[in-house]
């Protein structure tokens, strides 16, 4: 499909609008999705037919010194992502203290145990517990 003849004009009066701040068509971001809706075309005439334009939007947008929409939102979100890994370090350190306390206190039940089944099959251990056994 052939783009249409005044597609490059369009692109470029959408992008006067949203820069301008006065959107017709679009919500005003300062991405390219907001750009071809605005212009009415498809995304991919931005993206494949017309990068230079493309490009041309970005350069304007940096130029008048703000960020786009979609970069504010993605650093927004690299904050909270930073943070979730944060608590995630917090939880695996505790759960990695815990864990070997739980193995400490294993080995102990496990030597008990050794001890106790020792004692009930009246069998001379080759160990001599240092606490007295109940029973004896």
């Amino acid at each position: 499909m052939s783009p249409a003849p005044d597609e490059r004009d369009r692109i470029r009066a959408a992008m006067d609008r949203i820069l301008a701040g006065t959107p017709e068509r679009s919500n005003g971001a300062l991405t390219i999705v907001a750009l071809a809706i605005e212009a009415d075309v498809p995304r991919n005439a931005l993206t494949q037919r017309h990068t230079d334009l493309k490009n041309e939007f970005y350069e304007r947008v940096k130029a008048r010194g703000g960020t786009s929409d979609v970069e504010t939102r993605l650093r927004k979100k690299i904050v909270v992502l930073k943070q979730t890994i944060a608590n995630k370090n917090k939880e695996v350190t505790q759960l990695q203290a815990d864990l070997q306390g739980f193995l400490a206190e294993n080995t102990r039940l496990t030597l008990e145990n050794q001890e106790l089944r020792d004692v009930l099959s009246g069998s001379a251990a080759n160990v001599t517990p240092l606490r007295p056994v109940a029973g004896r």
